[in-house]
C-alpha cells in the first residue's frame, strides 16, 4: 500500500491516516496517565478514542485489511457520530452548567445516527479510497441530515463555549480552548469544500484529518485548564473563610 504512494505524505493518504491514529491513541493513553479521573478526562479520552477509531477504519478501508470496506465504513461513521454529543457534554461540564435537556438532545440525536449507520440496512452503501482521502457513499438523503446534525452541534458548542467563557473567568481558558479547537477543523474543512466542491463527499475524511489539531488542543489546553477550575474554586473558598 505504501508503495502506491511512493513515499508521498499527501494530506489524508493512508500513511498520514496511520500516523494520525497513532497520535490520537497515544494522546488518549497520555491523558489517562497524566490527569486524575474526572468527567472532563473521561469525555476527552472518549473523543480521542473516537477520532482514532475513525482513522483506523479509514486506514483499513484504504489499506484493504480486515473486514469488508462497508463494515469498516460503518465503524468509522459510528465513531465520528459520537463526537458532537461528547463535545456538547464536555463544554457543559467545563462551564459547570446544569443543562440536561441540551445534553440529552445531543445524545439522543447521536444515538439515532449511530444506530442508523451501524445496523441500518443500506445506511452505508459503499466507499472509495481516493488518492488523497476516503469518499463514503451513504443512503440517499441521509448525508444532508448528517451534515446538519454534525455542523449544528459543533456550531452550538462553539457559540456556548465563547459565550460562557466571557461570563466565567475561572473556566475561560478551558472553554476558549474548546472553541478554538473546534475552529481548527471546522474552518479548514469548509475552506476545502469551497475551493473544491467535489470534496463535500469526503467531509468525514477531511474533517477528521484536520481534527488531529483538535486532539492536541484537548490534551494540551483543555485538560490542563479544566484541572485549574477546581483549584480556583478551592482558592476562592479559602479566601472567603479567611475573611470570615
Amino acid at each position: 500500500m505504501f508503495k502506491k504512494y511512493q513515499g508521498k505524505m499527501l494530506c489524508f493518504s493512508p500513511p498520514v491516516m496511520l500516523a494520525t491514529l497513532l497520535i490520537e491513541f497515544s494522546l488518549a493513553a497520555y491523558a489517562l496517565w497524566r490527569y486524575k479521573m474526572s468527567t472532563i478526562r473521561r469525555l476527552t479520552v472518549a473523543m480521542l478514542v473516537a477520532l482514532g477509531a475513525f482513522q483506523l477504519a479509514e486506514y483499513m478501508i484504504c489499506g484493504g485489511l480486515g473486514w469488508t470496506n462497508v463494515e469498516w465504513a460503518r465503524i468509522g461513521y459510528g465513531a465520528i457520530t459520537v463526537l458532537p454529543a461528547l463535545g456538547i457534554h464536555t463544554i457543559v461540564s467545563l462551564a459547570d452548567k446544569k443543562k440536561p435537556l441540551l445534553v440529552g438532545a445531543a445524545y439522543a440525536s447521536c444515538i439515532a445516527f449511530v444506530t442508523f449507520y451501524l445496523i441500518g440496512s443500506g445506511a452505508v452503501i459503499g466507499r472509495a479510497c481516493a488518492t488523497n482521502y476516503a469518499v463514503f457513499e451513504t443512503y440517499p438523503g441521509s448525508s444532508n441530515l448528517f451534515i446538519v446534525y454534525y455542523y449544528g452541534w459543533l456550531f452550538i458548542g462553539t457559540l456556548l463555549a465563547i459565550r460562557w467563557s466571557d461570563k466565567l473567568p475561572a473556566r475561560r481558558k478551558a472553554l476558549q480552548a474548546m472553541a478554538l479547537g473546534y475552529m481548527t477543523f471546522i474552518l479548514p474543512t469548509i475552506a476545502f469544500n469551497i475551493i473544491d466542491p467535489t470534496t463535500t463527499r469526503a467531509i468525514p475524511s477531511i474533517m477528521c484529518g484536520f481534527a488531529v489539531i483538535f486532539a492536541f488542543t484537548l490534551v494540551l489546553k483543555v485538560l490542563p485548564n479544566s484541572c485549574d477550575i477546581k483549584a480556583s474554586f478551592q482558592d476562592a473558598r479559602e479566601r472567603l473563610q479567611l475573611r470570615i
